[in-house]
């Protein structure tokens, strides 16, 4: 068993030098923007996105000592996306299910992104994100509001929304499923539950380098 409250620190249960230089980035842009817009709240979300499909998520399972363990599986190649906004500070999170990524689409759930989360002139949101062609900024549009941070490159381990996607995959782990409409259902399903969580996306998605905002979200 593993203790939840460990899961709000980098794997690894230690600061690496990465880390904290991406603290202090993120720190700096953070004051910033809460300077040049005093009594706006400024929020820092992550994203990421997540391909589930018809191959089968497979994970440990129980089985009787001497027997080999089993779990269902019909390797097929139909996918689904997943896309996620968590602000690990709150657990707040926005959740978007589709079949693909690509420039156009990611404008496109930026945009509605922006749109819920109140992102404009009464909200700042600073968003950290890989460098996945799709998401860089050359010909980009981004919205009003918000403000993209880039990871360095090949650092994974310094993004929270890692850790959401083991939450994500649970009510489909070991399962075999005829039709990707059936995982969408389920998918769906799960973001929703995800959303009115926000406490189990904290505990699974704050760094304890996660820089703090220093007004109220």
């Amino acid at each position: 068993m593993v203790d939840p409250g460990a899961t709000s620190q980098e794997p690894g249960g230690r600061r690496t030098p990465r880390a904290g230089c991406l603290q202090k980035k993120l720190a700096a842009i953070l004051a910033e923007e809460e300077a040049r817009q005093p009594g706006c709240p400024v929020t820092l979300f992550c994203t990421d996105e997540h391909r589930i499909g018809l191959k089968p998520v497979t994970r440990r399972v129980w089985a009787p000592r001497g027997q080999r363990p089993t779990a269902l599986g019909h390797h097929r190649y139909e996918w689904l996306y997943v896309t996620a906004f968590v602000a690990p500070a709150t657990g707040e999170s926005h959740w978007y299910v589709g079949n693909g990524v690509s420039k156009p689409l990611f404008e496109r759930l930026l945009a509605l992104f922006a749109r819920e989360a109140g992102a404009g002139p009464q909200r700042t949101g600073i968003l950290l994100l890989d460098g996945a062609g799709w998401h860089t900024e050359s010909g980009l549009h981004v919205p009003d509001g918000l403000r993209l941070v880039y990871l360095p490159p090949y650092t994974p381990e310094l993004q929270p929304a890692e850790h959401r996607w083991q939450l994500i995959d649970e009510p489909i782990v070991n399962q075999h499923f005829n039709r990707l409409a059936e995982i969408q259902d389920r998918i769906e399903q799960r973001c929703r539950d995800l959303e009115a969580q926000p406490d189990l996306l904290r505990a699974n998605t704050l760094f304890r380098w996660w820089p703090q905002p220093r007004r109220p979200n």
